[in-house]
């Protein structure tokens, strides 16, 4: 009993850790494609744009899978 306690509370801050993580990260993607819309080119912007997407989508992949392990504990 006590051992499954402290796996939901360890499994509980390390999402906390990973939803931190990924607020940071989708920022420095947000200024990091501000800036690169500043300085470049459209067709180098829509690349951009479309790496930033699959990232994103990747990064909400692994947090469906991490929030079904979770529940599934």
């Amino acid at each position: 009993m006590v051992v499954v306690v402290v796996v939901r509370m360890m499994v509980g801050v390390v999402l906390i850790v990973v939803m931190v993580v990924l607020v940071v990260v989708v920022l420095l993607l947000v200024v990091v494609v501000v800036v690169v819309q500043e300085l470049i080119t459209e067709v180098v912007e829509v690349v951009v744009v479309v790496v930033v997407v699959v990232v994103v989508v990747k990064v909400v992949v692994v947090v469906a899978v991490v929030v079904v392990v979770v529940v599934v504990i």
